[in-house]
């Protein structure tokens, strides 16, 4: 055997490496705000220079799998949306009408593309988000919900493979996380309400996998417009 191979520094480490962060990231990705560990931390786990965590972490990040910020950390995911308005701004700017509007019309296309896109990986995080979401909706906290429903629609963001499409979901996703935006979705929410958004995403995950474009984006338009009429009925409520 070359005796290059058994440098912790050798191609066949860097690969090593590789595997075992990309199986990492899998893993995490039902959890994005939590960080990964340190370059020291991995270097230590694999055995390697921190050099080669480095430049496998590159590499990961050029693929949109990972982001990292000075100070933060490495976060499972592509980079937030950098050159944006103000997030705060465009909150007071716009109102849940708009919001749902803009998800009507780029959701469908974002399941879409999933369907036809989306790695046998990809399909099983969706899959696995879908399943955890219907199983447990109305065991959890309304914060926690909101966690999971975000991952599940970014995990589809991800699977289209179109870094302009998964910007503008970032943007719209950050949106709803606004404290009144949010203080408006608590209120529409019914027990009877999160089975069904449950099993929508059931079907919108299943559709994926079996690679139909067409039932992916209409299940998803029908689970957004399921959203936009408890929200409406909320918003009718407050007036009356």
């Amino acid at each position: 055997m070359d005796k290059s191979l058994l440098h912790p520094d050798s191609t066949v480490a860097v690969e090593r490496v590789d595997r075992g962060l990309r199986e990492l990231v899998r893993v995490q990705a039902a959890a994005p705000e939590r960080p990964l560990p340190t370059e020291r931390a991995l270097s230590e786990r694999y055995g390697v220079s921190r050099r080669v965590v480095r430049q496998v972490l590159a590499g990961l990040e050029a693929e949109g799998k990972i982001w990292r910020r000075q100070g933060k950390g490495t976060f499972v995911g592509p980079a937030p949306a950098a050159s944006v308005p103000n997030l705060g701004r465009l909150a007071s700017r716009t109102n849940f009408y708009e919001i749902m509007e803009v998800r009507l019309h780029l959701e469908p296309s974002i399941a879409q593309l999933a369907a036809q896109r989306a790695s046998p990986d990809q399909i099983a995080m969706i899959r696995k988000l879908a399943e955890r979401l219907a199983a447990r909706n109305t065991e959890v906290d309304a914060s926690t919900l909101e966690r999971w429903d975000s991952a599940f629609h970014r995990s589809l963001a991800e699977a289209a493979g179109n870094r302009l499409f998964l910007d503008l979901f970032e943007v719209i996703d950050k949106i709803r996380f606004d404290p009144l935006w949010q203080s408006t979705r608590a209120r529409a929410r019914t027990p009877a309400g999160r089975a069904t958004s449950g099993q929508q995403h059931l079907q919108i995950a299943e559709a994926i996998a079996q690679r139909d474009a067409a039932r992916a984006a209409l299940i998803m338009r029908q689970h957004i417009l399921t959203h936009q009429e408890a929200l409406n009925r909320a918003m009718n409520t407050d007036a009356a």
